[in-house]
């Protein structure tokens, strides 16, 4: 092999399980700058140059030539996507620790049902890669489980949103199999109390992740559900070898010298427990200060999604008196929602000025609220503009 940064992987074991095939690793090499690999020509023949398929070929491709990293981009749930150069020794050592903590074995199957354009996707393959597992290969949809061959079951890790979990919880079929899982990840959002209680009845341990791409995927996970007997958890907990402190805004900083070659001070607002487990209360660019009362989007959203049975979002608009004022948007008819329970739910100054009824809410392309997206609508809906 060119690339010595897998290459204790690649000594170890013959090659790599893709739905259960062992393709040796030489099926993933361009034997030319322009010519494609083995991997990807049968790829391309089976499934069309567009397919998924193909589109883990060129990754795997890239993954494992000579260049010491490859590019990506945030997800763009604040802003526009931001290319990062992510380096392929660090991306192989986040996957040792994921697969060392959660104590994955060669040859367990590996979920891969999120797309490759981001972190989350293209890491699920790295673990495959560095500690041998068989990766198990499905279109991104909102049920990767539908149509799931018995005999690529059970998983020993499966990682999806929760959208995809929400999605895969209400078709009985795929929900048994999902919930035989020996470890599932649900990161790219919150896990809201309907789906935490949903995922009580899986089999093996559930947890949320919490990172981002500049940390290369993960670095702590809250276990939602462990072995029996085992407490669910309110802090996520630093994998072995990453520090937390806060930053003089409040704001998480971590220091994962095995992913990240300089401490990180991210726009999480942040609390330490004593013995350095960690709680997210929001971010710092989705205060909204009313009257100089600052008022946390995130803790608003989270109080009404008891009350709120369709998508909504939480923002603000510019105020002559007020600085901001709080709006509700609100997928559908405003008219549907309880608003005297919505206003029981929330504190004084956390009340909506406004509600706006929209046929979608602006999201990325990973699912997650696009806030200033957000914000731009609500300040377009106040003017009397079109959305």
């Amino acid at each position: 092999m060119s690339n010595g940064i897998f290459e204790r992987a690649l000594a170890e074991r013959p090659g790599l399980l893709i739905d259960g095939k062992l393709h040796v690793w030489t099926d993933f090499l361009r034997p030319g700058p322009d010519a494609p690999s083995p991997f990807a020509r049968e790829c391309v023949e089976r499934f069309g140059a567009e397919s998924f398929y193909a589109a883990l070929s060129r990754f795997l491709e890239t993954l494992l030539d000579d260049t010491a990293a490859l590019r990506v981009q945030t997800s763009g749930s604040t802003g526009r996507p931001k290319p990062f150069w992510a380096e392929k020794r660090r991306m192989a050592a986040s996957a040792r620790m994921t697969c060392s903590f959660l104590g994955l074995e060669p040859g367990e199957k590996n979920l891969l049902a999120m797309p490759l354009d981001y972190i989350a996707g293209k890491m699920v393959v790295v673990r495959s890669v560095v500690c041998g597992l068989d990766l198990v290969v499905r279109t991104p949809k909102s049920d990767p489980f539908d149509g799931l061959d018995a005999a690529q079951q059970p998983l020993g890790l499966c990682a999806v949103t929760p959208m995809q979990a929400v999605t895969i919880l209400k078709h009985p079929q795929s929900a048994r199999a999902f919930l035989e899982s020996r470890n599932i990840l649900i990161g790219g959002g919150a896990v809201d109390e309907e789906l935490f209680e949903a995922l009580q009845a899986a089999k093996g341990a559930v947890y949320s992740t919490y990172g981002m791409t500049e940390t290369l995927s993960h670095v702590a996970l809250r276990r939602l559900k462990g072995p029996a007997g085992t407490r669910s958890e309110t802090h996520y907990k630093p994998l072995p070898g990453v520090k937390v402190s806060l930053s003089a805004k409040g704001t998480l900083v971590i220091a994962a010298p095995a992913v990240a070659s300089e401490p990180l001070t991210t726009n999480d607002i942040a609390e330490i427990a004593p013995e350095g487990a960690f709680r997210i209360l929001g971010r710092l660019d989705n205060v909204i200060n009313t009257g100089g009362i600052k008022v946390q989007i995130e803790t608003v959203e989270a109080k009404l999604a008891r009350v709120i049975p369709c998508p909504f979002a939480i923002t603000a608009r510019t105020s002559h008196t007020f600085g901001n004022e709080v709006v509700l948007l609100v997928e559908g008819d405003p008219a549907a929602i309880d608003f005297d329970a919505v206003c029981a739910a929330l504190g004084r100054y956390e009340k909506p000025h406004a509600v706006f009824g929209v046929e979608r809410l602006p999201r990325t392309e990973t699912g997650k609220t696009a806030r200033r997206a957000t914000r731009e609508l609500a300040e377009r809906l106040s003017r009397g503009e079109a959305a």
